[in-house]
């Protein structure tokens, strides 16, 4: 007898080294770490604590939710454990034949503990087991119940007995009745029992009492979609994304669902919205179908226009079916659970697996009967039409064309998967002879799965148009939706571009378009000058043949090439131009992005935000995945510099969202998410978050991305205020600015990463270099500069003075940094100012003006939720306070002395220890010396030594 085929699965059976089950009292931490079922690790440990504590357990949920795999793994861990492990599977064919069960669970029961049970007992229980025959006598069944009793308990006298019985539903009747009775008596012996029993969605186990009083009974939850997709992928199933989704949503959690689903779209091969529904093996249509395949014809016709239909509604099948066909299939299938309507007059499936099982158990002819009449009853244009495609799948241009303009309708409503199936039923029902219409929309459903962030069945699509259209102009927009299809990662594209350029050559209405990616490929490469060279080249192309749409496109690129090259006039000039040519629906939503990044490029951070948040409104669902991206991206920007941090990390959190949900990796959003979590939460995070940001730029070939992920690296390194990670900010910045030189970069954000890399150097202790870094941020100031940069270049300028042993002229520059940034939009830029001020201020023993300042700071920063720059602010705050409050130092040594010894004692190098307190080198060499000689020490070694046998560390 096998396990209940529904749970069925491999099971990892982990070495352990033998040790007793946990108490049934008390539980018990486990003896070590355990391999459980791919998401089941919490449950796992659940089921082994309450195995141990109550001494029985009942797993119970519906076929195929896993129960079988996780009964499976507790039961090798307590045959690890050491315990006797006494097994039965039955299976529906075992349920009539009696003492079945006992006699699965006695196979390893040693017959010398048979053997030694009182005459009469023996004899009945051996009768039970077919072991021999003889006289059952009118007790028998109570002498079996008390024989296996015995036996059991004798049996536990040699190691802990666990009874498993996978599949409670089909034990046999007498077998159930001398478990239940057993389960009731184990009194002191050490028994337990862990069970599993197959119940309707939401519904209790009906054999309980066949474990111990007081036994958990839990319901096995469904697995979480990430855990699903790492079952399939552990199984060899690697599905398309739309195809996965569809099986995820199908399975709701379910493994054994969501196995079978996977492995027939597997054998299916690639995706086709032909039939309009998931294949569903006949093995697993039989086991969600069994209910629905007795119930009456007409019912059954009725539930596949339920099923057929994208939103059922009451309404919707009585107009389609009849009042009283609909009226009685529901009331059949509400007694049977397979569906129901709610108050709205929604009509909803027990599981969303059955709408796909009953259109896949429906013959050809009935499912499209059920689509003609939903085309009929259906009053909206768009769902009308995908109803008559799927009712009429053979070659009609008539039909064509009609389900092509509900495509069209479905995308101006936003909905571009809706418009990518339509477009693709569209072309599956052009005629043969009619070869450009068919390539034409074709492409249009490549470009809506492009919208709808669906880049695998895009890239599908357009290349099957490439491999085979005998049009030049088909294959060059086949590259085009390549191009698109790529998003950030051009750089292995040049090639689609060349390429069609060469098949476009003469067809200037193409060459527009294709110089225009060129541009876009430029502008990610960082290949700034051929950037600037193509999209003027697009534009003047797509102005000669009216192409508004790709002349505004170009125009946006060359204004983004110029902000970068630091030519702010000429980018608000190519802005203008492309505003004025563009209409107020998508084509200008990157120009409104663009115009709103420049606006807070110079500090116009409220205006910015303004602009952002008016786009999102503007858009208001209707953009592709790469356009809500990018408007995240550049809100989450406007809220980190307007010191918005917290709102910075929804916005970042609901960015990455968006990507997930595409089944997609995105460098800006790893980006966005980095540099919120490097202002407004943790700093380790942040970095991690960077490196992945760093990874992705690189991997798409994105240098714009790049320099902003690295910058985002070397800030969060630099804000966690830790000399040791100093350097890893000098790096990262360091490399984000030659990147930028290489591209000719020069806008107001890299000017700012100039500055944040000297202070870098400065807590690093390279007062030379970051001198240098400033000088060279210095020349580059020409003409009309934000305040913010030069408000930063003075904040490093300070700190450098002060480090460099002129903590007066350190405090000037700072103090005309606070002033330049009082009248600013940028608290956050304030806040790591007055915290520079501050900590001057401290070191120079000055602690009035060091507190007023880092005060001021750390309620600001508290303020915006710069979590980060509070802390740091907090620090240098509490250390002013713990010198007023007489912090303990050793008896006989100077304050400066004393906090060279202390940081000799936490570590430092003598370079490290001049750069935290602004003094040379050579100042810190005599104060050790002195120490020596009045500790009587010759090491640094020694010296910390005593110093910790002085005490704590003052704050």
């Amino acid at each position: 007898m096998a396990p209940e085929a529904a749970d069925a699965a491999p099971v990892h059976r982990p070495y352990a080294h033998p040790a007793a089950l946990p108490p049934r009292t008390g539980g018990g931490p486990l003896r070590r770490p355990w391999t459980a079922p791919t998401g089941r690790e919490a449950l796992l440990e659940e089921a082994w604590q309450h195995l141990g504590r109550e001494g029985g357990l009942l797993l119970h949920g519906p076929a195929g939710i896993g129960k079988s795999v996780v009964l499976d793994a507790l039961a090798a861990r307590a045959a690890d454990a050491g315990a006797t492990v006494l097994r039965c599977s039955p299976a529906p064919a075992d349920t009539p034949l009696p003492y079945l069960g006992v006699i699965d669970l006695f196979a390893r029961v040693p017959e010398d503990v048979v053997r030694a049970l009182p005459s009469a007992p023996r004899t009945a229980l051996r009768t039970a087991l077919l072991r021999e025959h003889g006289p059952v006598g009118p007790y028998g069944g109570l002498a079996v119940r008390l024989a296996v009793l015995e036996a059991l308990r004798r049996l536990a006298v040699r190691a802990p007995v666990v009874l498993v019985v996978d599949g409670l539903q089909w034990l046999d009747r007498p077998s159930a009745e001398v478990l239940a009775f057993a389960a009731r008596r184990f009194d002191g012996a050490d028994v337990r029992i862990a069970a599993t029993e197959r119940v309707a969605e939401d519904a209790l186990p009906a054999r309980a009492d066949c474990c111990p009083a007081g036994s958990a009974q839990v319901a096995v939850p469904a697995l979480g979609d990430d855990d699903v997709t790492l079952l399939l992928l552990a199984a060899g199933v690697t599905l398309p994304p739309s195809v996965l989704r569809a099986v995820l949503h199908a399975a709701a959690g379910n493994p054994l669902y969501a196995l079978a689903l996977g492995a027939g779209a597997l054998r299916a091969g690639a995706p086709s919205p032909a039939d309009g529904h998931l294949p569903v093996p006949p093995q697993l249509r039989a086991l969600v179908l069994e209910q629905v395949r007795a119930l009456p014809e007409p019912v059954r016709a009725v539930l596949l226009l339920a099923a057929s239909a994208t939103r059922p509604t009451l309404a919707l099948l009585r107009s389609a079916a009849g009042t009283e066909a609909t009226a009685a299939a529901l009331e059949a299938a509400e007694r049977c659970g397979v569906a129901s309507c709610d108050p709205s007059g929604a009509v909803r499936f027990g599981h969303p697996l059955l709408p796909a099982a009953l259109c896949a158990d429906a013959a050809g002819p009935a499912r499209r009967r059920a689509h003609a009449l939903l085309a009929d009853a259906v009053g909206e244009p768009v769902a009308a039409a995908r109803h008559l495609a799927l009712a009429h799948p053979q070659a009609d241009e008539a039909t064509a064309r009609r389900v092509m303009a509900a495509a069209y309708t479905a995308r101006e409503r936003g909905d571009a998967a809706t418009a990518a199936e339509l477009a693709a039923l569209a072309a599956g029902r052009t005629p043969a002879d009619r070869t450009g219409p068919h390539d034409q929309r074709l492409l249009a459903a490549a470009g809506f799965a492009c919208d709808a962030g669906h880049r695998e069945e895009s890239e599908r699509i357009a290349q099957r148009v490439l491999d085979t259209s005998a049009s030049a102009p088909g294959r060059v927009a086949a590259r085009l939706v390549l191009l698109r299809n790529a998003g950030q990662a051009l750089r292995d594209k040049a090639a689609l571009i060349t390429d069609g350029l060469r098949e476009a050559a003469g067809d200037r209405a193409l060459e527009a378009k294709l110089y225009d990616w060129a541009a876009l490929r430029g502008l990610l490469c960082g290949e700034l000058a051929q950037a600037a060279e193509h999209a003027l080249l697009a534009a003047g192309r797509a102005a000669a043949v009216g192409d508004t749409g790709t002349e505004v496109d170009a125009l946006s690129t060359l204004a983004r090439v110029r902000s970068l090259t630091g030519e702010p006039a000429a980018a608000e000039a190519a802005l203008d131009q492309a505003l004025a040519r563009a209409d107020h629906g998508p084509r200008s939503w990157g120009i409104q992005r663009m115009r709103a990044i420049l606006t807070l490029d110079s500090d116009r951070v409220a205006a910015a935000r303004e602009q952002v948040l008016a786009l999102l409104d503007a858009t208001g669902g209707a953009a592709d995945v790469e356009q809500d991206v990018a408007s995240l991206v550049a809100l989450t920007r406007v809220q980190v510099r307007a010191g918005e941090c917290r709102e910075a990390l929804r916005t970042a959190a609901h960015c990455a969202q968006v990507v997930a949900d595409a089944g997609l990796t995105s460098a800006p959003a790893l980006y966005a998410a980095a540099l919120a979590e490097t202002f407004g939460g943790d700093t380790d995070h942040a970095c991690r978050l960077a490196v992945d940001a760093v990874a992705a730029s690189q991997a798409d070939g994105d240098q714009l991305f790049l320099l902003r992920a690295l910058a985002a690296l070397g800030q969060a390194a630099l804000f966690a205020g830790d000399r040791r990670r100093a350097a890893q900010a000098v790096e990262s910045l360091r490399r984000a600015l030659e990147i930028g030189a290489a591209m000719g970069a020069v806008d107001p954000p890299l000017l700012g990463w100039h500055a944040d890399l000297a202070e870098a150097l400065v807590t690093a202790g390279e007062t030379n270099a970051a001198a240098a870094v400033v000088g060279q941020a210095r020349a580059r100031v020409t003409g009309a500069v934000p305040g913010s940069v030069l408000a930063a270049l003075e904040r490093t300028e300070g700190l450098l003075a002060a480090a460099t042993g002129h903590a007066k002229e350190g405090v000037e520059r700072l103090r005309s940094s606070v002033q330049r940034l009082r009248g600013s939009e940028l608290p956050v830029e304030l806040v790591r100012t007055l915290t520079a001020l501050g900590t001057v201020e401290r070191r120079a023993r000055h602690r009035t003006a060091a507190r007023a300042a880092l005060a001021e700071a750390l309620e600001l920063a508290e303020a915006v939720g710069a979590a980060p720059l509070a802390a740091r602010a907090g620090d240098e705050l509490a250390r002013v306070d713990a010198v007023v409050r007489g912090a303990a130092t050793p008896a006989g040594l100077t304050p400066a002395e004393a906090r060279v010894a202390d940081l000799v004692r936490g570590g430092a190098t003598n370079r490290e220890v001049a750069a935290e307190l602004f003094i040379s080198v050579k100042t810190v060499e005599g104060t050790l010396s002195r120490l020596y000689r009045k500790f009587g020490v010759r090491s640094r070694t020694e010296l910390a030594h005593v110093m910790a046998s002085a005490g704590p560390r003052p704050a």
